[in-house]
């Protein structure tokens, strides 16, 4: 959208987080007498406290107009231009809605007024990882570059002091592509499974939102994608771009003992890093010294520590099943115990559970809700005998759980020495925390304090 367009037009930022209070300064910036909207579900006491200091300046002035509350979404209608926070689904508008309203985002806004390149990252699973790995690399090699959106800062008050010479490397979900009418000039896409399905219609819809970050690229542009996903493969045969398919082995200059990464799952985040560097001509050992450099990000198969002999690994980001089972096979033999479970966002649990009774795991701790949807997948398959150990009815012992030192206690009780404990619940975290974070957070404050303790 044209920043011009919106001189004249009504606008509600809808949504006041992180995002939606860079959106209010950007605008304020540009236009410094506007009076401006603000929707949100909150009321204005269980607003952020940055909020509520930007909105009691702001009502002094007498420049905003504020719609808060269960009712927040009636305001829609007296708007022109609405720029909306990626968390709140677009279905939820329409009742709401008048023909010929605008409704734009953060990111539309950044990638269509946007001076400088951008990388743009996504993919289920891995795309934190992987765009703080290209940011290190290109960092290192001497290029003006910025982290971006869900890892990085908000983006539009970044639009006054770009320039053709500076990078974006942009975490992009499926929520913020949603809708886009542009791509960025150079694209990585991991791969994709069934998630928020709680958000868009079906998996259709999903798949749909996330191939927009290749749906709009020219021929100059460059497409980095994994060849091995059948969906992403279709997607990017579609594309106009530049191809680079992703490998998953490293080269022979780059040795194993250097990438400071658990996991064969990462080699390829490590592989489309390696690419990018290599595109904007990044010498080998430059990129090399980046990867050694490189510190593993929090709640992705992040090593707590060792406590009573036991190692205990925290995979709070792991939200969705297959993230989880690739935990479980990173992990391999020593993984005894895991805990497991979150908010039900109606995804299937099956191969997890034929997973877990191929294992090695012998303890099985649960929160709800999804906890108890994974322990009667794991019956189920017990029952059809899928799996060796279903044919010998070895069941791990389980056991359900409503908060973190409960599990953590648990944990220590039935984990040998020199044995894995691991978090990865294959489930959102909003029904008992505030987000992935906070459990991450948690498990390792139990960990430690509970080690101190026994």
């Amino acid at each position: 959208m044209d920043l011009k367009v919106l001189k004249n037009k009504k606008v509600l930022i809808l949504g006041f987080g992180r995002e939606g209070m860079d959106n209010f300064k950007f605008l304020r910036s540009l236009f410094p007498n506007k009076i401006l909207g603000v929707g949100d579900r909150l009321e204005i006491k269980s607003l952020p406290k940055k909020a509520k200091k930007l909105i009691h300046y702001e009502k002094c002035s007498r420049r905003v107009r504020l719609h808060l509350g269960k009712n927040y979404l009636d305001a829609l209608k007296n708007y022109d231009v609405i720029i909306k926070s990626p968390g709140i689904p677009p279905r939820i508008l329409k009742p709401f809605l008048k023909k010929r309203q605008g409704i734009t985002s953060q990111t539309e806004i950044f990638l269509e007024n946007c001076l400088g390149k951008i990388i743009g990252v996504t993919g289920t699973k891995g795309k934190s990882t992987t765009a703080s790995l290209i940011y290190r690399i290109l960092k290192d090699g001497g290029i003006k570059v910025h982290l971006i959106g869900n890892i990085g800062k908000p983006v539009l008050q970044l639009l006054f002091s770009a320039t053709p010479k500076d990078v974006y490397v942009y975490e992009l979900s499926s929520h913020q592509l949603l809708n886009l009418k542009k791509s960025p000039q150079i694209a990585v896409f991991l791969n994709i499974y069934p998630e928020h399905l709680d958000y868009y219609k079906n998996f259709k819809e999903y798949v749909r939102a996330k191939a927009n970050i290749t749906r709009y690229q020219t021929k100059k542009d460059y497409l980095i994608f994994n060849s091995r996903d059948k969906i992403v493969r279709e997607i990017a045969e579609e594309s106009k771009a530049r191809k680079i398919p992703l490998s998953r082995y490293l080269k022979r200059e780059i040795k194993q003992k250097d990438v400071p990464l658990i996991g064969d799952f990462n080699l390829q985040n490590l592989a489309a890093a390696v690419e990018i560097g290599k595109i904007f001509g990044i010498s080998e050992r430059d990129i090399i010294g980046a990867i050694k450099k490189f510190k593993p990000l929090s709640h992705r198969l992040e090593f707590v520590g060792k406590f009573c002999g036991i190692k205990f690994y925290n995979d709070s980001l792991s939200t969705i099943p297959e993230a989880t089972i690739v935990a479980i096979d990173t992990l391999k033999k020593n993984l005894q115990t895991i805990i497991l479970g979150g908010l039900d966002r109606g995804q299937s649990f099956e191969r997890l559970a034929k997973k877990i009774l191929e294992s090695k795991i012998e303890t099985v701790i649960l929160f709800p809700t999804t906890g108890e949807k994974i322990w009667r997948g794991i019956l189920q398959q017990l029952q059809d005998k899928f799996s060796k150990r279903a044919k010998k009815k070895i069941l791990p012992q389980y056991f359900f759980v409503n908060n973190m030192k409960e599990a953590v206690k648990l944990a220590y009780k039935f984990t040998q020495s020199e044995k894995v404990c691991l978090l990865s619940p294959a489930a959102a975290s909003f029904n008992l925390f505030k987000d992935y974070r906070e459990r991450g957070n948690l498990f390792k404050k139990q960990v430690k304090l509970l080690g101190k303790k026994l």
